[in-house]
């Protein structure tokens, strides 16, 4: 239930705090007085679109918040987003927008001091109000709304179902998606094995293993490619460090006579002991050069058939890499994926048979399921149906006949049930749909009738209803108001109207005015001694009728425009037709506590939103 609305900066309110109580809460007006604002702003705290024209003329920064009594629903789901509650009474939805040069820079949704996104909001929103508008009839003509107001009727049992359903149909979606892109995927999915078979073969037959292969026979073909070359330098240099045929001494000489000096000179001077064994470590390296030098140079023999062998496997191994490298360690990486995709492609996936089955059996799954659907839609019609018809009859429409049809259509995620709402409103006419038949009156009271339907088992708080009886008058006009006032005996009511005959059942009655005031804002100028100047603004102001003579008048007003004898005595017949049938059927309506005072959690979060941007 709302409990309070307090509202900063928005449209062409200033400054407004409105208390409303449970039952029926009415606001009337003159036309363009500014009623459905409030309305605005309700939905504007509970995250409906906003602009920059939301904010007030001058004013940059805008906040509404609502309060909404505390239920044990409201309590578990705060506890689920894991905000904290203010007290053990209310829950404070806000909205703070901003504006700079006329554009919308920021809007904000809070609840209980916490900021929050879309989602979180929306999912509030339908737990706490139900907003009913004129647009509405063109919405409840369209077979989705149709739909989901069957399904919603049918309560737990139905939209239980209904969730099997769109499973059902899901999972049948998809083994109908895998096989038919199998399908289409069949023939390239044999290309790519034939190609993949060609290039696996290659890369076997290549037999490739080491990374570093290629490095390898290069370094051989250069050995086999300069054998006598090698054979007659390695014979130089076994010359020259070891044995010489020419006339010079081979290094392996001179170091032997460096030697035998320094041992001579070490028995007189034992420093150069270092000296003697650095030669004498040289003296044996090179031995050592010389007889491994010589040993390479015999070894060495010249092998064609080697060689050829070797620049063959070369030129094979840049083929490969030039199809499938461009290194040899990429084409081994390469040849490893293959074999890889080779496998899946051959037997990892499954069959066009086995897919073909799961589908077929995933689709029996999902008509059964719709089937189960179908038969409790046709139960939840049927009821509805008798519902209905007993709710329109006390809104003069004692003749007026109604049916649900539904008709079977291919499976989708809602169903296999086309569901369209039949109207005839006069007798001898026959059936046809809501949309071609109903006019904008017998819609509304249509709504109107099908809320009442909705009220028992609706766990909503709050019906917000904005000029559901437009388009009527008399007899008419009577009905509604007691409709509303027996929805008021389930939920909280606000409703704007314009109806005397609805005003005069309010439990609590509000009255919308605009008002011209003169404004103090500072301007430039060029009179430094007067940098003010009075701006003539409009803003709405909202008066809450609590006493007889007040809605009399205000009745009087809507009825007739005047506030003379008969006027007034026509309103409180008025007053006193709807006191008699409260009687009737008694709400115990208790007196709307005021909203927490200056300094509580509602006034400091709006006060410290506007006053510390």
């Amino acid at each position: 239930m709302l409990l309070g609305l307090r509202i900063e900066n928005f449209a062409l309110i200033d400054r407004l705090e409105l208390v409303f109580g449970p039952g029926l809460n009415v606001l009337t007006g003159e036309t363009g007085a500014g009623k459905s604002i409030i309305l605005d702003a309700i939905d504007a705290a509970l995250g409906g679109k906003v602009t920059s024209r939301s904010i007030r003329t001058g004013a940059i920064r805008a906040v509404v918040e609502a309060t909404f009594k505390l239920t044990a629903e409201l309590t578990d789901w705060l506890a689920e987003q894991e905000i904290d509650l203010l007290d053990e009474i209310s829950l404070v939805c806000s909205r703070e927008m901003s504006t700079s040069q006329g554009v919308l820079r920021s809007s904000r949704s809070r609840i209980n001091g916490v900021v929050v996104n879309r989602q979180q909001i929306e999912q509030l929103r339908s737990r706490l109000v139900e907003i009913t508008a004129q647009g509405q009839t063109v919405q409840i003509g369209q077979p989705a709304r149709q739909r989901h107001c069957l399904d919603s009727f049918g309560g737990s049992p139905l939209l239980q179902q209904r969730r099997e359903v769109f499973a059902a149909f899901t999972a049948c979606s998809e083994a109908l998606s895998h096989l038919e892109n199998r399908r289409q995927s069949e023939q390239m999915r044999l290309q790519k094995l034939d190609l993949l078979e060609f290039q696996l073969k290659e890369l076997s037959t290549a037999n490739l293993q080491d990374p570093d292969e290629s490095e390898h026979l290069e370094q051989e073909r250069q050995r086999l490619s300069h054998v006598v070359e090698l054979q007659k330098q390695s014979y130089q240099v076994y010359q020259a460090l070891y044995q010489n045929d020419g006339e010079a001494d081979a290094a392996a000489d001179i170091l032997g006579q460096a030697e035998a000096v320094l041992i001579d000179m070490v028995n007189y001077d034992v420093q150069l002991q270092p000296i003697l064994d650095m030669v004498s470590a040289a003296l044996s390296q090179v031995e050592e050069a010389g007889r491994q030098i010589n040993a390479y140079g015999e070894d060495l023999e010249a092998d064609p058939q080697r060689l050829e062998t070797v620049e063959q496997r070369i030129r094979d191994l840049k083929q490969i890499c030039r199809k499938y490298g461009p290194s040899l360690a990429e084409a081994i990486a390469y040849s490893q994926r293959v074999q890889s995709e080779l496998e899946e492609l051959q037997g990892g996936g499954q069959s066009i048979e086995v897919l073909e089955q799961v589908y077929q059996q995933r689709k029996a799954i999902l008509e059964k399921a719709c089937a189960s659907l179908s038969q409790l839609r046709r139960t939840a019609a049927d009821e509805l149906e008798a519902r209905l018809v007993s709710e329109l009859k006390p809104l003069a429409m004692e003749k007026v006949k109604f049916q649900v049809e539904t008709t079977s259509c291919p499976p989708t995620s809602y169903g296999a049930d086309k569901i369209v709402f039949m109207f005839s409103p006069n007798p001898g006419e026959p059936l046809h749909p809501m949309t071609e038949t109903a006019s904008g009156g017998e819609m509304s009271r249509f709504l109107l009738a099908l809320k009442a339907c909705f009220s028992q088992v609706d766990s909503v708080g709050t019906l917000i209803f904005d000029e559901i009886d437009v388009g009527v008058s008399g007899r008419v006009a009577v009905a509604i108001a007691q409709k509303l006032h027996q929805l008021s005996q389930h939920h909280q009511v606000l409703c704007v109207t314009h109806q005397p005959l609805v005003a005069a059942m309010a439990d609590r009655h509000f009255r919308v005015d605009k008002e011209v005031i003169e404004e103090e804002s500072a301007v430039p100028s060029h009179d430094i001694s007067n940098t003010q100047n009075s701006d003539v603004r409009t803003v709405v102001r909202v008066s809450a009728l609590d006493n007889h003579l007040t809605r009399s008048e205000e009745l009087a007003q809507l009825a007739g425009g005047e506030f003379g004898t008969e006027a007034i005595a026509f309103a409180e017949s008025l007053l006193a037709q709807a006191a008699s049938h409260r009687q009737m059927q008694p709400l115990p309506i208790s007196k709307p506590k005021p909203l927490p005072d200056s300094g509580s959690h509602t006034e400091t979060a709006i006060d410290k939103t506007l006053n510390n941007p």
